[in-house]
C-alpha cells in the first residue's frame, strides 16, 4: 500500500479542526453534539477492541498476549498524563495565566494528534479496511474534541482568527505521525504493539473524556437515547469489521 493513502487519511482529520469555526457562528449546532459524542465514545471502544486490539492479538502466545495487554495499558497512561500535565494546568498568576493555557492546549493537541496519526498510519499498513476503520474512529472524536479546543483558546485570549489558524497548523501533526506509524507499520512486533498503544488511547478518550459527558445528561429520555447512539457507535464499528474481512 503507498504511503499516500494514510497521508491523506490524516489530511482529512486534520481538516476537522476546521469544524469548530461552524460552532462559532451557528449556535444552534450545539444541540447535536452530545449525540455526536456519544456515537464517537461509541466508535472508539468499538474501533479499539473489534479492530486495534483483534489486530495486535493474531500473534497466539500468551508471553504476547501479555505484551500486547501491557501496551494498552501505557498508551492508556501516556494519554492520562498528556492530559494532566499539558492540558490541566493550573495558574495563579491571572494575567500571565490566560495565553499560557492556550499554548499548553496547543502543545497538547500537537501530542494528541501526533498519537492519532500513529494510529493512522500503524492501521493503513495492516489493511485498507482496518485504516478505514481507525480514521472513521479518530474522525468522530476530533470533531467534539476540535470545538472545544476552539472555545478554549478564545475563551483563555486568543483572536478567533488566530486560534483558528493555530488550531489548523498544530492538527498537521496527526500527518507526521501517520509518515511515521506507516513505515513502523513494516515491523511486525512494533506495529502491533502501537496498535495496543493506540488501543490504550482510544479506550481513554472514551471512557474519560466523552462518557462523562454522557453521564451529565439529566433527562432520562435523552439518557436512554444517548445510550442508544452509544451502541449504533459500537455496532457500527463492528459491523465494519465483519463485512470487511
Amino acid at each position: 500500500m503507498d504511503v499516500l493513502i494514510p497521508i491523506i487519511a490524516s489530511i482529512i482529520v486534520s481538516l476537522i479542526s476546521l469544524v469548530g469555526i461552524a460552532f462559532l457562528y451557528f449556535k444552534t449546532l450545539e444541540k447535536t453534539l452530545k449525540y455526536l459524542v456519544a456515537f464517537a465514545a461509541g466508535a472508539l471502544l468499538g474501533g479499539a477492541f473489534f479492530h486495534l486490539i483483534a489486530e495486535a492479538s493474531d500473534l497466539q502466545t500468551e508471553k504476547n498476549f501479555i505484551e500486547i495487554g501491557v501496551n494498552i495499558i501505557v498508551g492508556f497512561i501516556v494519554f492520562l498524563l498528556i492530559e494532566k500535565f499539558l492540558y490541566w494546568h493550573h495558574c495563579h498568576e491571572k494575567k500571565n495565566c490566560m495565553h499560557h493555557i492556550s499554548y499548553m492546549n496547543l502543545i497538547g493537541d500537537f501530542v494528541h494528534n501526533f498519537l492519532d496519526g500513529i494510529a493512522i498510519g500503524i492501521s493503513f499498513g495492516i489493511s485498507l479496511y482496518t485504516g478505514i476503520a481507525t480514521t472513521l474512529a479518530i474522525a468522530l472524536h476530533e470533531i467534539p474534541q476540535e470545538i472545544g479546543d476552539m472555545a478554549i483558546l478564545i475563551h483563555f485570549g486568543l483572536k478567533k482568527t488566530k486560534a483558528i489558524i493555530l488550531n489548523f497548523l498544530v492538527s498537521l501533526s496527526a500527518i507526521i505521525g501517520a509518515i511515521v506509524g506507516f513505515y513502523l507499520s513494516d515491523v511486525e512486533m512494533i506495529s502491533r504493539y502501537l496498535m495496543a498503544f493506540s488501543a490504550g488511547g482510544f479506550i481513554f478518550i472514551a471512557t474519560t473524556d466523552l462518557i462523562p459527558e454522557m453521564k451529565k445528561e439529566e433527562s432520562k429520555k435523552e439518557s436512554i437515547i444517548l445510550l442508544i447512539v452509544f451502541a449504533i457507535g459500537i455496532i457500527v464499528l463492528y459491523l465494519a469489521k465483519i463485512l470487511f474481512e
